[in-house]
């Protein structure tokens, strides 16, 4: 596991068309997550338990101490703006792993899977498959940790 580990370097194209505000939404590069908590959500518009936990990353949006980028694995684009355009986009950015190498460099065992980050770019904890009202607590705990 990565925990304690500096974030892998990660440079992904943003989703083409994803707009927010009128703006396009950015892709995902590692050091843009640097100087506050992050929290890196792997998904893809297939999986059943990303639908479930997306709930939990919409209100964790609105928490202006974090930034919530999403990491889009191996989907077609079509798919994940609709998904996105459906359920809500939570991510400041969204990087595409067409290939899935940035998923394997994360030693990401399958999605959805969530990272909290360090302001310093350190893994501070990471959550194997989806949020919910179980896992939530334990999540915040560590949001809580790596702010401070």
């Amino acid at each position: 596991m990565l925990i304690g580990r500096p974030l892998p370097a990660l440079a992904l194209d943003p989703l083409p068309g994803l707009a927010a505000e009128g703006q396009p939404v950015p892709g995902l590069r590692s050091e843009d997550l640097r100087g506050r908590v992050s929290v890196v959500n792997v998904w893809a518009s297939w999986c059943v338990p990303c639908r479930d936990e997306h709930p939990h990353l919409m209100e964790l949006a609105r928490d202006p101490t974090i930034r919530l980028v999403g990491i889009n694995q191996k989907d077609n684009p079509e798919n994940a703006r609709r998904f996105l355009g459906q359920f809500g986009n939570p991510f400041a950015a969204v990087g595409v792993d067409h290939n899935g190498r940035a998923s394997i460099e994360l030693g990401v065992y399958g999605v959805p899977e969530t990272f909290v980050v360090g302001p310093d770019g350190t893994i501070r904890h990471k959550q194997i498959g989806p949020l919910s009202p179980a896992t939530l607590p334990a999540f915040r705990e560590a949001l809580r940790r790596a702010a401070s």
